[in-house]
């Protein structure tokens, strides 16, 4: 959506950047936010660098957060840890409030096409807590897709010589799909229904 104004199209341009944002939906946006008045675009503006210069990453379970370690992380069940793909999955697993343990966030999937592999994702740390923390159960909710499972598998096999069971998510989530889109009762049946890893 071009306008010949070069602020309002550098705007579009900057907002189509943001995933599943299209240009015409962008162009929506940005005259949403130029008819806004000063000092809610000033707000706005604020907080985009406020999220961006004061949220980081746990450095126990690599979830976001603005104070280390995050709230999770320091109020929760140590003996039990959800693994999951990306900080997105953890905010969906939140909304369930079926769940009383630790997260660990991987920042992604083992993925040989993508040319990512075990050492690119967060698994020594997720060992490292096993041994440190007496982890008595772990359970793989990465996505029900080639690599998800793929990573699932991989880690279980790691905790079988430390004596720690290893759970998956039960099926209720469609082979495919992404956490982050799953409802509340989908996740908080697939998290009962879990089952361990052969």
């Amino acid at each position: 959506m071009k306008n010949n104004i070069e602020a309002f199209d550098r705007l579009v341009n900057n907002l189509s950047k943001l995933p599943g944002v299209g240009n015409k939906t962008a162009g929506r946006f940005a005259y949403s936010i130029i008819n806004m008045d000063n000092q809610d675009v000033e707000n706005f503006a604020q907080s985009l660098l406020d999220a961006k210069n004061k949220i980081k990453y746990c450095s126990i379970c690599g979830n976001w957060t603005q104070n280390d370690p995050c709230k999770i992380c320091s109020t929760r069940d140590h003996s039990t840890i959800c693994v999951v793909k990306e900080p997105k999955d953890v905010l969906a697993f939140e909304k369930v409030k079926d769940y009383g343990g630790t997260y660990h966030v991987l920042h992604g999937t083992i993925s040989p096409l993508n040319s990512k592999g075990p050492d690119d994702i967060r698994i020594k740390e997720l060992l490292q807590r096993v041994n440190k923390d007496q982890v008595k159960e772990v359970i793989m909710a990465t996505n029900p897709d080639v690599e998800g499972e793929a990573t699932a598998l991989y880690i279980s096999n790691l905790l079988k010589p430390l004596n720690v069971k290893a759970t998956r998510l039960a099926t209720g989530i469609a082979m495919g799909s992404d956490l982050e889109y799953a409802d509340e009762v989908t996740l908080s049946k697939a998290l009962e229904d879990r089952k361990s890893i052969q």
